[in-house]
């Protein structure tokens, strides 16, 4: 509980601080698109596509494209399986990541705000440098408050992502704070905006306005 408790707090300060960051990193405009298909009542098939756009959202840098299965093992936990193909442009050049990964997942709510905790673990594989693996936890706090008819639904969430090879490190972190739109009963819209710091020599920032959408059968 510390931790979201930390986590909201953080996203305050975020949301109030880092207004001037955009002077600072790189924008980004990113956008996801899912389709889930639920095979039974605690199995289902979800496919995910993914383009970035960096620069000052001028280039096309980044896709991934993503099949994989979750099954519900009771109302708070719950696993997955899955496999991305990842597309990585560098030097004007797409290059090729297959990353097969495994989710762990814990949902619960407290006085009426919804959190899941979510653990993932990529191998991930190249053609062009040595393999190496990722963990990945990304906590997610749902408000318990809905507006409009469309149920809008404020949310907070913070990923670490800790880089697995010759030993650990953290190398990337994530924290968005964004807005869950009910469009139809099958179909769901997200809008948010991500500030993402990363390290390879050093830490840079950038800024990221998002949009992802999710059709259900």
């Amino acid at each position: 509980m510390r931790r979201i408790v930390l986590v909201a707090m953080g996203m305050v300060l975020f949301i109030v601080v880092n207004v001037h960051a955009y002077d600072d990193g790189d924008f980004q405009v990113w956008n996801t698109e899912v389709e889930e298909i639920q095979l039974k009542k605690d199995l289902k098939l979800a496919f995910e596509q993914e383009f970035r756009w960096g620069d000052n959202a001028s280039e096309l840098y980044y896709q991934h494209y993503d099949a994989g299965l979750f099954y519900s093992l009771n109302k708070h936990w719950s696993v997955g399986a899955g496999y991305r193909h990842i597309l990585n442009k560098s030097k004007g050049k797409f290059l090729v990541e297959n990353q097969p990964y495994a989710t762990l997942t814990f949902a619960s709510q407290f006085a009426g705000f919804k959190y899941d905790d979510r653990s993932r673990f990529e191998y991930n594989h190249f053609d062009y440098k040595d393999d190496t693996g990722t963990y990945r936890n990304k906590l997610t706090v749902k408000a318990p408050w809905k507006f409009t008819k469309f149920e809008i639904q404020p949310y907070v969430s913070d990923e670490i992502f800790i880089l697995i090879d010759d030993g650990q490190r953290l190398n990337k972190n994530r924290a968005s704070a964004g807005l869950i739109i009910n469009i139809t009963k099958n179909f769901k819209g997200d809008i948010y905006y991500m500030l993402q710091s990363s390290k390879s020599t050093h830490w840079t920032k950038a800024n990221i306005l998002g949009t992802k959408f999710k059709l259900s059968f």
